[in-house]
C-alpha cells in the first residue's frame, strides 16, 4: 500500500507491505523490516533489527493529523491514501450540520465507544480503528448526537470510509 505522508510541511511517499507479522516500510528511499507491538492504547513499540523505540500516538481526526512524540522528537503528520484523495477528508461538518468520521487508512474496528443516539462532546472517543497494528481513537469533531454508526466491531474499513455521523 502506498500513502502519502506529511510532516512539517513536506510530503512524502510511504510504501508499506506486510508478510504475516512482519511489516516493511519503504521511506525516502530506504527499506525497513519493522516489528510493532501495542503495550497499551496509543503507545507503540517499534522494533527495527536491534534497534527499539517507543511513539505515543495521539490521533486528531478532525484535522486529519496525528501527533506523534518519541524520546527524541514530537511531530505531527497526515497520512492520505493517493487512490482516495477525493475522500480524504477525516470529519467535517456540513451546511446541515452534519460530521463524517472517516478513516485515514485501511484498518480494523476494535471498539465502538458510542453507540447510537448517544450524546457526544467534541473531543470524545467515538470508534477504535487499528492500522499497522496501532489503534487510532476517533473523536468527534463537534458535539452533537451519534445519528449513524455504518460499522460493526471486527469490520475492515478502507481508507476515507465513513464510519459515524455525528449532528
Amino acid at each position: 500500500m502506498k500513502l502519502l505522508v506529511n510532516s512539517g510541511g513536506e510530503t512524502r511517499e510511504l510504501e508499506l507491505t506486510r508478510d504475516g507479522s512482519n511489516i516493511f516500510a519503504e521511506l525516502g528511499g530506504k527499506r525497513y523490516e519493522i516489528d510493532i507491538s501495542t503495550p497499551e492504547p496509543g503507545v507503540y513499540l517499534l522494533k527495527n533489527g536491534l534497534r527499539i523505540s517507543e511513539a505515543t500516538v495521539i490521533s486528531q481526526p478532525e484535522q486529519g493529523r496525528f501527533k506523534v512524540t518519541t524520546s527524541e522528537n514530537q511531530f505531527e503528520i497526515s497520512v492520505a491514501d493517493p487512490r482516495r484523495l477525493r475522500a480524504s477528508g477525516a470529519a467535517g461538518a456540513d451546511a446541515d450540520g452534519i460530521a463524517e468520521l472517516r478513516t485515514q487508512m485501511p484498518g480494523k474496528v476494535v471498539r465502538i465507544i458510542a453507540a447510537l443516539g448517544d450524546d457526544v462532546e467534541a473531543g470524545d472517543g467515538v470508534v477504535v480503528v487499528e492500522a499497522m497494528k496501532m489503534q487510532n481513537e476517533m473523536k468527534s469533531p463537534k458535539s452533537g448526537r451519534v445519528r449513524e454508526i455504518r460499522c460493526a466491531e471486527g469490520d475492515t474499513v478502507n481508507a476515507g470510509d465513513i464510519l459515524v455521523v455525528i449532528e
